[in-house]
């Protein structure tokens, strides 16, 4: 039979709000990566023991992906909006416009994903690595498809290289989200995005090409 004390612990609800305590450790992880996180910065930000980060999120890997998960939703938002504008142009436009302001926060500058993967270094980061590569690519094969039907509508020339042009942008993107952790500000963010579309290289923004 359990004891009343066992009882209570068991039934014991916590004491903390997991939605505040997540979103204080996705502020460490987005300004240090993955890996130079540690699990005293974690806990001390969110304001739990390391029991509580266990019970609540499981281990810091699991921790960074739900992390990770709420970044995607509240920052990121903007990815989906920008596919689903109707010229690539546009997507393009928007999407590293919209990254630029959000690379550009005071206090967490840069994007969380590339902060991360570039302190991926050791074996135990490995999955982790795994994880951002994966993300990268679902978002680099997005656009893909979006210039792919760009250019069924005659948006973009015919011969585009669509695989190409994905990597292009996302190597715009992530180069911004670098620049922006190592002190570049929003103006300048936007000016690399108006340099790199005044060579669309995809025909006029204006009219359809063949």
């Amino acid at each position: 039979m359990k004891s009343s004390f066992a009882s209570a612990v068991v039934g014991r609800p916590r004491e903390f709000c997991t939605e505040n305590a997540l979103a204080a450790a996705l502020k460490v992880f987005w300004r240090k990566g993955y890996e130079a996180a540690s699990l005293s910065d974690l806990t001390e930000a969110m304001g739990i023991t390391r029991p509580s980060l266990y019970c609540a999120f499981g281990n810091k890997e699991e921790l960074f992906k739900k992390a990770l998960d709420l970044y995607e939703r509240e920052k990121l938002v903007f990815i989906d909006q920008a596919l689903a504008k109707p010229t690539a142009y546009e997507t393009v436009e928007f999407l590293l416009m919209k990254g630029a302001d959000a690379h550009a926060d005071p206090e967490n500058p840069g994007c969380m994903g590339v902060n991360s993967v570039l302190t991926c270094g050791g074996i135990a980061s490995e999955s982790v690595r795994q994880e951002l590569t994966a993300r990268r690519f679902g978002l680099e094969t997005k656009l893909r498809e979006r210039f792919e039907r760009a250019k069924v509508d005659g948006d973009i020339r015919k011969d585009t290289d669509t695989d190409a042009l994905a990597s292009y942008v996302m190597a715009l993107a992530q180069g911004m989200a670098l620049q922006a952790s190592s002190g570049m500000d929003l103006a300048g963010m936007r000016g690399v995005v108006k340099m790199a579309l005044q060579g669309w290289p995809c025909g006029c923004p204006d009219a359809k090409v063949a």
